[in-house]
């Protein structure tokens, strides 16, 4: 099955969507991304929530943040990610777009582009931000540690690959496509694993992530990515 821009309103994705300019589409669908576990209604609740306390415009918001903006985030919450780690985050896009015109170039520092260390440096910068608490760390996917990073994954599938099916933005453009790989979520794994894919484990890592990518790469060598579609929306289906 393909995922039609019709279902578009039940799934995470739809948040960024509500915007028109590159940055408010990318901060809106960082925040999504990192909020997608549990409930997919919750998920985009929480992150509408998100966006409505930031007048509908995250990027003015998150580049002209003063002291006084951060009373409106008062008790935020979604599952373990409360106010306190989304100071961190807000004060790391702050820093950040005071320098640079796109969070793409915060996954993009280095050549050539692979997603380990494109992985690895973005979990380095958002961490070394100052006042990030050691207890936000875990918000941000480190695949050094094994995870399989499947929310920062997600990310860059939306913010890379084309448009043309209006499902993803395809707004990035110094990401190769065929560099992106297939979020490694509980549908996905389940259909990897009796398809003979993956062998079924307790869990997956990151080297599981990638031995996926690698297999997919043989059959479409410029889009690997675009198998999330089918195998997410089999693992829903026979769940």
């Amino acid at each position: 099955p393909t995922r039609r821009s019709s279902d578009l309103e039940h799934d995470p994705i739809s948040v960024p969507h509500q915007f028109s300019t590159k940055q408010d589409q990318e901060i809106a669908a960082l925040f999504a991304s990192l909020f997608a576990w549990g409930q997919r209604k919750t998920i985009i609740f929480k992150a509408n929530d998100l966006m409505h306390r930031m007048d509908n415009a995250p990027f003015d918001f998150v580049k002209n943040l003063q002291q006084k903006d951060l009373r409106t985030f008062s008790a935020f919450v979604h599952r373990t990610f409360n106010e306190d780690d989304l100071m961190g985050l807000l004060s790391f896009l702050h820093e950040w777009y005071q320098q640079n015109e796109s969070l793409e170039q915060a996954f993009t520092m280095g050549a050539p582009w692979n997603i380990t260390d494109s992985l690895i440096g973005f979990h380095q910068r958002v961490v070394a931000t100052p006042g990030f608490l050691k207890r936000t760390h875990k918000h941000i996917p480190s695949v050094l540690k094994g995870s399989t990073a499947k929310r920062l994954v997600m990310f860059l599938r939306w913010m890379v690959r084309s448009n043309e099916k209006g499902v993803d933005f395809g707004i990035w453009k110094q990401i190769p496509t065929n560099g992106l790989a297939v979020p490694l979520d509980v549908h996905v794994a389940r259909m990897a694993e009796q398809m003979g894919l993956l062998k079924m484990k307790p869990s997956y890592q990151w080297n599981d992530v990638l031995e996926l990518k690698n297999f997919f790469l043989k059959i479409d060598a410029q889009d690997p990515g675009k198998f999330d579609f089918a195998l997410f929306g089999l693992g829903v289906k026979t769940q």
